[in-house]
């Protein structure tokens, strides 16, 4: 697959979803510049991703050709298999922490953070049985990078 700037990418998932959207539509929604957008714009069209249509003197169309659903849809699905990845990472690295405190007699834990990482350590928590708990306690547990660790063991 050719490789796609994020933005390529993004405009594409745009010009998808809603043909009619105007360069000013995407720049807001992007959040990057009209220029930058049209710039964009000109080489997925150089590339045969995108096709352009005048409906009148201002009104453009863009649509997706199927070279460009190719590549947008094996971006899409490449995405989809890393996430799956790190997903299942994450949930390995939960179960051997989760495994190691309950081999030390730990039950209740406190997980520190709100995102989607914790989530997954929470989810695990609960299948094995562990309490989470709502206030810092004996175990307290955050991310640190890529990994989890463990913050916070008074009383084992």
């Amino acid at each position: 697959m050719t490789e796609m700037k994020q933005h390529e990418y993004a405009l594409l998932n745009e010009i998808a979803q809603d043909s009619m959207v105007t360069q000013a539509n995407l720049s807001d929604r992007l959040g990057i510049a009209v220029g930058s957008v049209n710039w964009y714009i000109k080489r997925l069209i150089t590339r045969g991703w995108v096709k352009v249509s005048h409906l009148d003197r201002t009104r453009l169309k863009y649509d997706l050709t199927p070279a460009g659903m190719r590549v947008f849809t094996q971006r899409a699905v490449l995405y989809a298999r890393d996430s799956l990845k790190v997903y299942g990472d994450y949930r390995k690295k939960a179960k051997n922490l989760v495994k190691d405190l309950k081999q030390a007699g730990i039950r209740q834990v406190y997980l520190e953070g709100e995102d989607e990482v914790v989530d997954i350590l929470r989810l695990t928590c609960l299948e094995a049985g562990l309490q989470i708990s709502d206030s810092p306690g004996k175990c307290v547990i955050g991310v640190n990078g890529t990994n989890y660790e463990i913050k916070n063991t008074e009383g084992k």
